[in-house]
Parts: structure tokens; C-alpha cells; sequence
């Protein structure tokens, strides 16, 4: 008999992606959603597939994820973004883990899609991310953005891979630069560091310079562009914030 597995999704306000989400998901033994505040339809497609929602306010994606898998009623956890989908393949390859698993935590092959197309360079076509775990050997940390599994032992690897439908609009990557870059520039203000004006703007031509050529971006064609310019647009931002925190204070 294999492990039973629980699903694990955080959600504010996506009631665009949540559905083809859960789908993607019904065949596992437990669901637990935890949701900070959705002001859409968000909490009510939810009940359409799982009755374990839990409401809470938002303490940052580390400890609103971890609260999500110490909810869990069981030990092996599939932790998922609401804009992602688990393929055909990636379910059969947990079940057939989960009869006899090899490792405490698995990366899972990660393949993006960014205004519809999928991307093959820029650092975001080769990427894999430890979302399945048994909960037992480790958990989220607790950062306010850019959390992460802490895991103890071996960690396995997955190719059957993940759907991330990233950005469906330019105005969507916009707004989550803002949001992100405010929690990034919080948290580095929280660890006590700083950053000069010059310093922003150098951040931000080192990001564009490797996603852009050293992680090959131009082979994406415009959208390499895009998503280069943008993501170093959106590291500049965060280091501009920090740096207004530390000298402006606001």
C-alpha cells in the first residue's frame, strides 16, 4: 500500500488559477488550502473540491506554508502554488514513490509558461523545486518571500515535471514586482541590511546581464527580453525600497 499524500496550496485572490489546480490534484488523499484574506472567488471554487480551507491572516509565504503543512493530516506533503498544475506524469511518479520512497524530499522539474509560451532559458527552463517532502525530516523556514523546504538527509530529484503558468499579462508580472520587492525590501531591512542608490542600479544590470547572457535569455526571443528586463527592473526595485527604508524610512 503506498503513503497517503496531502496537498498543500496557499491562495489569496487567484480565483483564475485555483481551479485548474485543485483539478490537477483530485487524486490525492487530502487537500488543505489556507487562504490570507481572498476578496474573489477564490475561497468558494476551493469548496468545490476540499473542505479543509483554513482562513488566516498573512504572515509571509514561509510560515503561511508551514502553517498549511503542520495542518496536513499526513506526513508526505505535495506543496503547490495556486498558478501551477501537476501533469499525468508527475502524478504517477509520486504514486509509484510513495509505495516505496528512495529519499525524504523529492525536487520536482519545474516547466514555466510566461504570456502563454513556455520558457527554456533565463534561469527559469532548467529548474527544479523541492515541494514534496515527508514532514517528519523538515519544513518550511519561516522568510517572508523566497522560502524554501529545510530538509535533513539525501534529497531525490523528479524529470516528470510541474506546470507553472506564471504570467498570463504584463500587468500581472508588474504588480508582483511591487508586492515582492516590498517583502524583500522588509526582509532585508529585518536582517539589518542596507544598500546605496548606486548600488540599486548595479544590482539590476548584474541580473539583466545573467539572466539575459550568461543564463542565455536571448534564445527566448522577445519574451527573454521581457522577462530579463523585467526581473532586473524588479531587483532594482526591491534594493531601491531597502534603500529608502534605511535612509528615508518609508
Amino acid at each position: 500500500m503506498p503513503q497517503p499524500l496531502s496537498i498543500t496550496i496557499v491562495t489569496r485572490d487567484e480565483e483564475n488559477n485555483i481551479g485548474r489546480c485543485l483539478k490537477s490534484v483530485q487524486w490525492a488523499d487530502e487537500i488543505v488550502v489556507i487562504d490570507s484574506g481572498s476578496a474573489d472567488r477564490t475561497v468558494e471554487i476551493c469548496r468545490q473540491f476540499t473542505n479543509k480551507i483554513i482562513e488566516t491572516e498573512w504572515r509571509g509565504f514561509g510560515q503561511t506554508k508551514k502553517i498549511a503543512v503542520n495542518a496536513a493530516t499526513h506526513d508526505w506533503i505535495l506543496s503547490i502554488d495556486s498558478d501551477e498544475e501537476v501533469s499525468e506524469e508527475l502524478k504517477l511518479a509520486i504514486q509509484k514513490i510513495l509505495h516505496n520512497p528512495d529519499y525524504h524530499a523529492y525536487r520536482v522539474k519545474r516547466i514555466t509558461f510566461y504570456l502563454g509560451k513556455q520558457v527554456r532559458h533565463c534561469g527559469w527552463g532548467n529548474e527544479y523545486q523541492l515541494k514534496f517532502f515527508n514532514r517528519k525530516f523538515g519544513n518550511f523556514n519561516d522568510k517572508i518571500v523566497h522560502e524554501s523546504v529545510q530538509i535533513t538527509g539525501e534529497v531525490g530529484k523528479i524529470e516528470a515535471p510541474i506546470y507553472h503558468y506564471s504570467y498570463p499579462t504584463i500587468q500581472s508580472h508588474i504588480q508582483k514586482m511591487d508586492n515582492y520587492s516590498e517583502l524583500g525590501a522588509d526582509q532585508l531591512s529585518k536582517q539589518g541590511k542596507s544598500a546605496s542608490f548606486g548600488g540599486t542600479l548595479l544590482r539590476g544590470l548584474a541580473k539583466f546581464i545573467k539572466m539575459y547572457f550568461f543564463q542565455k535569455g536571448f534564445l527566448d526571443g522577445k519574451i527573454g527580453v521581457i522577462i530579463s528586463y523585467n526581473s532586473a527592473f524588479g531587483v532594482y526595485l526591491k534594493y531601491l525600497k531597502l534603500w529608502s527604508i534605511r535612509k528615508i524610512g518609508k
